[in-house]
């Protein structure tokens, strides 16, 4: 049984199922604009009013999410490294030979704030966030760079 429902330019019709009389299935078609106070709410056929973002193109990051890649892919690790032996010893990482090791933990450390400011800046830019990258590594550098500074926070918590 199909029962149907008219009201200006909307029309509903609920299919009722072998099940009971209870309604499967609830279908709302509109014949034209469904106009608001503030406009037009949804167009004919369904859907939003606004334009449809384009996707991105993974090939064009820029020099910026270039950058990021190089330079996220190896800090992430170090700064990981680091968040755990905080963690477990209270001391960062040794300064290594001529404090090398020491001076990359800070330089990770900077990438990462880099990375998180440049993703948060490009979301209220743009409304995104940064685009996935060639095979999905500026992405990835993006979420393991979140991941990285909210291990570095809780590192710094709750160190002994």
């Amino acid at each position: 049984m199909i029962a149907s429902l008219r009201c200006s330019n909307l029309r509903a019709s609920a299919v009722r199922g072998p099940a009971r009389g209870r309604s499967t299935a609830v279908i709302v078609r509109a014949r034209g604009p469904i106009m608001t106070k503030k406009g037009v709410a949804f167009k004919k056929g369904g859907g939003a009013p606004e334009e449809e973002m384009e996707p991105f193109d993974d090939d064009d990051i820029g020099t910026a999410g270039l950058a990021a890649i190089a330079l996220g892919l190896p800090a992430n690790p170090l700064c990981y490294w680091s968040e755990f032996t905080l963690a477990t010893t209270g001391k960062g990482l040794p300064d290594g030979p001529g404090g090398a090791l020491g001076a990359a933990e800070g330089i990770s450390y900077l990438v990462i704030v880099a990375i998180v400011a440049y993703s948060l800046y490009t979301k209220v830019a743009t409304g995104r966030g940064l685009p996935p990258g060639p095979s999905g590594l500026l992405g990835a550098v993006e979420g393991l760079s979140y991941l990285a500074l909210l291990g570095g926070i809780a590192a710094f918590a709750f160190k002994p």
